[in-house]
């Protein structure tokens, strides 16, 4: 079992989950402290929520620092894992967290949910205000008004500035928003029938 086939897999149920909803954005590969890290799978509507894979290939090195940057900047997260990673798996994620089990089926792989996600309650605004880019972040900030004595300053200095500027209501708003307006980011994938994540 591949990180590709587990990828496509959670693809096919999001596919269907969102089909016809032209205001969700789903991305592979979304970079979070500017390109540090990467969650696997990201879907912003109207929250960010995102999808961390591991298939039976992968390790779970990564896995604790991952957790606590998703805690900081995604709303809901699940984690989808191989069988052979679901004990280890478990007692390195919160019980918010979402968790779904992948296995081989035929020559195929099947997802299956064990829990759905919970809404994050920990995010921090300096680290969710990172995920503009150094324009957005100033365009933002003049917009409310705010921008006074940073414009010229680096970006760190933008993301603090708006994490006090602005509620963090407003700000998941703002940069969602951001995220969506990105040129070139919207990359057109072909439906398909069959697969897909069952909600068990």
């Amino acid at each position: 079992m591949r990180d590709r086939d587990v990828r496509e897999s959670v693809w096919r149920w999001l596919e269907e989950a969102h089909a016809g909803d032209s205001d969700t954005l789903m991305l592979d590969e979304l970079g979070l402290l500017n390109g540090a890290t990467r969650v696997d799978i990201a879907v912003i509507d109207g929250q960010i929520e995102g999808f961390e894979l591991k298939s039976e290939r992968d390790t779970l090195e990564r896995l604790p620092q991952q957790r606590d940057l998703y805690n900081k900047v995604l709303d809901r997260i699940s984690l989808v894992v191989a069988e052979n990673h679901r004990k280890a798996a478990e007692e390195m994620i919160p019980e918010w967290w979402g968790l779904a089990i992948a296995s081989k089926c035929g020559g195929g792989v099947v997802v299956t949910r064990e829990r759905l996600p919970e809404i994050n309650r920990g995010l921090d605004a300096p680290t969710l205000a990172s995920l503009l880019w150094r324009d957005e972040a100033l365009a933002t900030l003049e917009r409310y008004g705010a921008a006074a004595g940073v414009r010229s300053k680096p970006r760190e200095a933008l993301y603090g500035r708006l994490s006090v500027a602005l509620d963090i209501d407003t700000l998941r708003a703002e940069v969602r928003s951001a995220l969506k307006a990105r040129a070139g980011w919207r990359v057109d994938r072909r439906s398909r029938q069959c697969g897909g994540l069952p909600q068990s």
